[in-house]
């Protein structure tokens, strides 16, 4: 009998449902533990602050965690174990192991997106290397959706719908106050896929409805057809609403977050942070929303020919914990990856991310597979450009296919003229 102690953590940012996906691990570790006729999972215990805090011995049992509080963590925000955005090194693999074995632990459960996948891959090959058996399997988690071979991420739907919320009704807010301000930019987070702003899309009911661009990473951003379709925009509708991945760069590669109101870089030094990745909004003192603010502000004319003002609105780390906003799917789903998790290790198999495949649409419905952890791991997955309508600016109709099951349906505001 292959028999040992589980232990879970959480890395990176968190979502409105990865403590569900915590519970999912946890509850699967004790429920189903002890009723494998080949396995077998003694105790429960949790890095405290990720694979950072475990190596310096933050380690809690859950043994000793009142079972309801378990339970309540399906329904609340934040990373309940604590996170972190360690990126592992060679010197810190010994360091792994002799822990893994100071508690017996012989199953490694790990929440996160693709650094996280990256992770747990590595610790399991030195593992295995030094002859030390440990069945590591990942349970996907990031609000961006930029993990490859999921239909989607448990934390997206309810972040898209955090960010479709909030366009619809900055969208009414801009509408009815368009003879003070004529145009306003949301900034989603989002580095390398333009999932989230993609989600706005599902606030638009009608043609005059926010949003009327799209701006996301996948494209490069082109400053002379952005302005001219904001101009046509303000034209026809009075104000123009536009939504921005803070990862948009321009064909150059330049974050435009560093570009100035007529669209030329601004030199600068560019902070990085452990895994190598440019710094983006407010870790890095700027963001595309303001510099989109600028060079509509300076560009855009109203009917007189004067200057138009504006807002911007940029979330940074909310959608990841507007728990008001989680979606009953997203929670479920977060807890049953958990649970899978559990069973996969259970049957024996090891370096592998619990998957989503989509089944069906309406109903919806999904199935749950697995993937390689070295296929998913680090590199992000982008929007297929067929989700994606270049030329103005927007999405396409197959992408608000693929958007409108995971956010599910949105209030219908009245307008009285």
């Amino acid at each position: 009998m292959f028999k040992g102690n589980a232990i879970v953590g959480q890395s990176g940012g968190p979502t409105s449902v990865i403590n569900a996906s915590l519970c999912g691990v946890v509850q699967g570790c004790f429920q189903l533990g002890s009723q494998s006729a080949d396995s077998q999972i003694d105790k429960v215990f949790g890095m405290q602050y990720g694979v950072e805090g475990f190596m310096q011995d933050k380690v809690l049992d859950f043994g000793t965690i009142d079972p309801n509080v378990i339970e309540g963590l399906k329904h609340t925000p934040g990373s309940a174990l604590g996170s972190c955005r360690h990126k592992v090194q060679e010197a810190d693999f010994p360091i792994i192991l002799e822990q893994l074995k100071k508690y017996n632990i012989r199953y490694y459960f790990l929440a996160g997106g693709n650094d996280t996948m990256d992770t747990i891959c590595r610790v399991e090959k030195y593992c295995k290397s030094q002859g030390y058996e440990l069945r590591g399997l990942g349970v996907p988690k990031t609000v961006d959706n930029d993990l490859f071979a999921t239909d989607h991420t448990p934390g997206f739907a309810s972040a898209a719908r955090y960010v479709a919320l909030s366009v619809k009704q900055a969208g009414v807010l801009a509408r009815d106050m368009k003879k003070v301000d004529q145009y306003v930019v949301f900034q989603t987070i989002g580095r390398d896929a333009g999932w989230l702003p993609a989600a706005a899309a599902c606030a638009k009911k009608d043609p005059e409805d926010a949003p009327h661009i799209i701006l996301t990473p996948e494209i490069p951003f082109d400053y002379d057809k952005f302005i001219a379709k904001a101009q046509e925009t303000l034209d026809k509708y009075g104000f123009v609403s536009v939504v921005c991945g803070e990862g948009i760069r321009d064909a150059n590669g330049v974050v435009v977050s560093s570009l100035d109101a007529d669209g030329k870089e601004i030199k600068q030094d560019k902070t990085v942070d452990k895994f190598g990745n440019q710094e983006l909004g407010a870790m890095a003192g700027a963001s595309v929303a303001v510099a989109l603010h600028k060079m509509l502000g300076k560009r855009l004319k109203r009917d007189n020919g004067a200057a138009c003002r504006g807002e911007f609105q940029v979330t940074e780390s909310l959608p990841m914990c507007g728990a008001d906003r989680a979606t009953q799917t997203d929670i479920q789903e977060a807890w049953n990856c958990g649970r899978e998790a559990v069973k996969l290790a259970l049957e024996g198999k090891s370096g592998v991310m619990v998957t989503m495949n989509r089944v069906s649409n309406d109903p919806y419905k999904v199935e749950y597979q697995t993937a390689p952890l070295d296929a998913v791991a680090v590199e992000a997955k982008p929007m297929p450009l067929e989700f994606i309508d270049q030329e103005n600016l927007y999405v396409t109709d197959k992408c608000l296919e693929y958007l409108r099951p995971l956010i599910g349906e949105l209030p219908n505001y009245v307008k009285l003229f």
